[in-house]
């Protein structure tokens, strides 16, 4: 499926599009992804539905989804590249996800930020009721 914004940029979830150079690039780099290998990355793209953001075919924009694409979704490794910011590039992605015809029918969506509750809060997310309820594993690497 393909979302065009307007005449330079579009959205698609469309994985052949995706530039694994862009991606692991911006995540290796990012607060939540540091130094992670090409290989994870690649192997988390194969195994989740993905939305890239375009700009004149250039890949400007991520968004990965894991999901079982009927009652939860754990959203994650969202990026727009700086230079493309402030043109609410962000918001049509969430639109774009939250709307796509394979997640219509999750129930439960969930994400983890650090510095994006604004842009999230605007389509319904909210801090966990229960945290108490939730548990999770992390198994330290290198």
């Amino acid at each position: 499926m393909e979302l065009r914004i307007d005449s330079d940029y579009f959205i698609s979830d469309e994985k052949s599009l995706l530039d694994l150079k862009v991606i692991h690039d911006f995540l290796t780099n990012s607060y939540w992804s540091k130094g992670i290998p090409v290989e994870l990355v690649k192997k988390a793209i194969d195994n989740s539905f993905c939305a890239g953001v375009y700009f004149k075919n250039t890949q400007i924009g991520f968004a990965r989804v894991v999901t079982d694409f009927t009652l939860t979704a754990l959203l994650g490794d969202v990026f727009i590249l700086e230079n493309h910011r402030g043109k609410g590039l962000s918001k049509q992605m969430m639109n774009f996800l939250i709307g796509h015809p394979k997640l219509k029918s999750i129930r439960t969506w969930r994400l983890a930020t650090n510095d994006a509750h604004g842009l999230y809060s605007q389509f319904g997310f909210h801090v966990i009721e229960n945290p108490e309820n939730f548990m999770e594993r992390k198994i330290k690497v290198g």
